[in-house]
């Protein structure tokens, strides 16, 4: 990423946006933050991710709605982003058979006005969030790039799954190199309380239930937040530049002869709910209490990527074990909780 301009991170608020951001600025990158902060989870929690970005000096925020075309396109003009890591959503697949609308919103129109910034205003590559839930009723384990994504079972797979469709239409009439990141259950320190390694912690933590769904019959592909950071930081500097050998005839659905490519980013190892748990009891110290629920609308029973391609581009695989990594977010969520208050205070 041999350029002076700085790297537009949306989402930078978020989970995985901090994180990214956070080692681009590590390794001397300059990085403009954008984010709503909106309140789909504490937006307290938002703000202490951006307060633990604001000591670096090479780091500015933007206070933007995705769907603000006027205000996005001001942005793009300003700093002609050489390189943006979209990972800016409404997230979870729950919230969007309640509130679709968010979705559309977001997702959608947002993602349009990121295409349209790139397009206009010298980007070399976008990379954008895409989500393992775009395999939908897929049932084949593992899941490849190279399969057929055209059953989601929820608005927000839908979406996603929408999101590679537009950035292929741009690369293909613009030139565009885009790079669409599927992931996979990512989980560790400064994560979502919307996903099942908080919402474990902290329901063991207070003594209340565990609710497993699907009757605890489910396998996720937990994929640790450092690695998939390394992944993204690797992928940035490799932009697509579209396969000579492509055919329309058999055509490959994670590839094209525009500068477009689709990458799983998942650990490879997937592993029951029900171990997770018990690794959470071992860290805290403390029992679950267990119930037992049907599966739930838009779910999955089990995740599995295969990342053949990704080892191939980037020589790098997730490589976290469970154990380690849910160690690591136990000590970090204890550490957060005792902090709370202070937390709390915090404004941006």
């Amino acid at each position: 990423m041999p350029s002076s301009r700085p790297i537009l991170v949306t989402g930078a608020a978020g989970f995985i946006g901090f994180h990214v951001a956070r080692r681009l600025l590590s390794d001397g990158r300059a990085v403009v933050g954008l984010d709503n902060l909106n309140p789909y989870y504490d937006p307290r929690l938002k703000a202490a991710r951006l307060k633990a970005l604001a000591p670096f000096p090479t780091f500015s925020f933007e206070k933007c709605d995705l769907a603000d075309a006027a205000s996005i396109r001001a942005l793009f003009e300003t700093h002609r982003f050489p390189v943006v890591v979209h990972l800016a959503a409404q997230a979870g697949v729950r919230h969007s058979l309640i509130a679709p609308h968010a979705y559309a919103e977001a997702n959608l129109v947002g993602f349009l006005n990121i295409l349209e910034g790139c397009r206009h205003f010298e980007c070399r590559h976008l990379l954008y969030a895409s989500s393992s839930s775009v395999y939908g009723a897929n049932t084949r384990i593992p899941f490849r790039t190279s399969d057929n994504v055209d059953h989601p079972l929820s608005l927000y797979g839908a979406t996603k799954k929408a999101n590679e469709l537009m950035a292929h239409a741009y690369s293909h009439l613009f030139e565009l190199p885009a790079t669409g990141l599927r992931f996979f259950t990512v989980y560790g320190p400064w994560g979502r309380p919307d996903m099942a390694m908080w919402i474990f912690t902290e329901a063991i933590s207070r003594g209340e239930p565990v609710k497993l769904f699907n009757a605890g019959e489910m396998r996720r592909d937990f994929t640790y937040i450092d690695d998939v950071v390394e992944s993204v930081i690797r992928l940035a500097d490799r932009p697509p530049t579209g396969d000579k050998n492509w055919s329309g005839q058999t055509p490959d659905p994670a590839t094209s002869s525009a500068p477009w490519r689709i990458y799983n980013l998942g650990n490879s190892r997937p592993v029951p709910i029900t171990h997770v748990v018990g690794l959470i009891e071992a860290a805290l110290g403390k029992t679950a209490k267990r119930e037992l629920h049907p599966m739930q609308a838009g779910d999955v029973a089990e995740t599995f990527a295969d990342i053949a391609d990704l080892e191939a581009a980037v020589g790098f695989s997730p490589k976290t074990p469970i154990e380690e990594g849910v160690r690591r977010f136990v000590d970090w969520y204890r550490d957060y909780v005792a902090q709370r208050t202070p937390f709390g205070s915090v404004s941006v």
